[in-house]
């Protein structure tokens, strides 16, 4: 089973890598069996989608649709800009098939200045999952600015809201199996 972690930020000192990370290495922990893999979405050179079938993607765009559909489940973080996701994750949203993440288990981190923005999971982030008919991780965690230094977690109740989300993820995936996600689920003309 693979688990793949995303940071949706474009920034190489990336708060919200550091997050996802640590939840990532709570779900490897929990389920040494689990295969582990954390995404910048800065290392990528992607494009930006314009309709076409996802399968006629080339390059580095083609790689972060297949590790997406190569995985079992997801541990997605974005830093939150303007009270919504960035573009460069919603462009990753936008490329990826609609069944990508059907039947996966879904975990979210969001990061941000300050509390203003800890809504985004819940209103921005929980709904594109079930769009994509994704079973969302209970949990999710908003990191602030405040919760770091010298973009270190030192907050320990962050740091236990993180292992509980990888440790949550981990136990879901296992539950629904791998042939749980390949089941074909009912879906709902859009």
């Amino acid at each position: 089973m693979k688990l793949l972690g995303i940071s949706g930020s474009v920034t190489l000192s990336s708060k919200t890598w550091a997050a996802v990370n640590k939840a990532v290495e709570a779900a490897a922990q929990a389920d040494p069996q689990l295969e582990t893999e954390v995404v910048h979405l800065g290392d990528f050179d992607t494009v930006l989608c314009d309709g076409r079938n996802p399968a006629d993607y080339e390059g580095e765009t083609k790689k972060i649709i297949d590790l997406i559909e190569e995985a079992d489940a997801l541990i997605i973080g974005t830093p939150v800009y303007r009270a919504s996701l960035t573009g460069a994750l919603k462009n990753v949203f936008d490329l990826i098939p609609n069944d990508a993440l059907r039947g996966k288990a879904v975990g979210f981190v969001a990061t941000g200045g300050t509390y203003h923005h800890y809504l985004v999971i819940d209103h921005q982030l929980n709904p594109l999952a079930n769009y994509f008919r994704a079973h969302v991780v209970p949990g999710g965690v908003y990191v602030h600015n405040g919760h770091f230094t010298n973009g270190i977690i030192t907050d320990e109740d962050i740091e236990f809201r993180l292992n509980a989300l990888g440790v949550s993820t981990a136990e879901l995936t296992l539950k629904l199996g791998k042939e749980h996600a390949r089941v074909p689920q009912p879906s709902i003309p859009r």
